[in-house]
């Protein structure tokens, strides 16, 4: 709070005091008293009013640069009343009360906000756990029947619902993994088991070096995550899929590289961003642009770091590097 700021605006408050002071001056001319006396008077008044502005100045600059402060330091700046002491003047108590009540109001439409949501992704959930058996009955019978043209589209179909799955379960992904060793060899066979069909049919072969490393992080997420890059190599005209760990005494980092058509310069820095489908998505295949959302959104919650780098025509490489602390031994 600022000295100017503060006078400025109590400029009517002084317009007004200089005029009642002048016709204090006027009527004590009137009646003929000394000048030595109304020079003392109006001293006084002046000291008088000063002081009572310096202690209202003062008081309310010290409770409103807190205020201030306290609001450039906090992340979420929502919290500020959390805060927040109630002040000894009257025009911050106000403020106060206000900040209290739209504090409440805002946890009450936060928590109404939250179980609404919570609600629609357990359905979410439900539904797909209840649609994936008449899928998985249909699959079946295609194998059955030996029609591949049905399989594909109820593996696609499959793909999306389990895909609308995690995304549901990513905003809240914490509640539904448990973090401990898991083998990169051990993972990435089950997710070429999962695709094998869709591998066998496109001719695609898998190279692998070096994943006979533990790293820490949840099987099932991990394996949803190279399936969903294997689905983007499969689906962009990739002939070789070549996955490699590299592990340090810091680090492991899993690179994940086909020999597709690549992504373009420019679209490259956005390809994890939702909904993104990019000039491959538009001219290529037909994308939702949600895939790679989600799998940042999946190894942020893991804690994991994602990077890509292409080069179009040439490669595609996804890197996920899983982080080590004290308490976890390579065996």
């Amino acid at each position: 709070m600022k000295l100017t700021d503060y006078l400025k605006d109590r400029g009517m408050a002084y317009l007004i005091f200089g005029v009642t002071w002048a016709l204090v001056l006027i009527f004590l001319y009137a009646f003929h008293v000394q000048f030595e006396a109304v020079i003392i008077v109006s001293v006084l008044l002046f000291l008088g009013a000063a002081a009572a502005e310096l202690w209202n100045f003062r008081r309310k600059k010290n409770w409103y640069d807190k205020l201030m402060q306290d609001l450039e330091q906090l992340d979420q700046k929502y919290l500020l009343s959390e805060m927040t002491e109630e002040p000894e003047h009257y025009e911050g108590k106000l403020l106060y009360d206000v900040m209290q009540e739209t504090n409440r109001s805002m946890c009450e439409h936060i928590g109404e906000y939250r179980r609404e949501t919570t609600a629609f992704r357990e359905y979410i959930e439900l539904w797909v756990h209840e649609i994936k058996l008449p899928v998985a009955s249909l699959q079946l019978m295609c194998h059955n029947d030996g029609n591949t043209k049905y399989a594909e589209q109820l593996r696609r179909i499959d793909d999306y619902i389990e895909n609308a799955l995690y995304y549901a379960r990513s905003r809240n992904a914490e509640k539904d993994y448990i973090i401990k060793p898991v083998s990169l060899q051990r993972v990435f066979t089950d997710t070429a088991i999962k695709n094998r069909a869709e591998l066998q049919e496109r001719d695609i072969s898998l190279h692998t070096e070096d994943l006979d490393v533990e790293v820490m992080t949840d099987a099932k997420w991990l394996i949803f995550i190279l399936g969903q890059l294997m689905n983007n190599s499969m689906k962009y005209d990739a002939t070789e899929i070549s996955v490699r760990a590299e592990d340090t005494p810091e680090q492991t980092v899993l690179h994940f590289r086909d020999n597709g058509i690549g992504i373009p310069e420019k679209d490259l820095p956005h390809i994890f961003d939702k909904t993104f489908t990019g000039e491959n998505g538009r001219t290529h295949a037909k994308s939702t642009g949600m895939g790679l959302y989600i799998v940042r959104q999946l190894c942020t919650k893991l804690g994991h770091g994602v990077a890509a780098a292409s080069v179009q025509g040439e490669y595609t490489e996804i890197s996920i590097t899983f982080g080590k602390n004290e308490l976890y031994q390579v065996e």
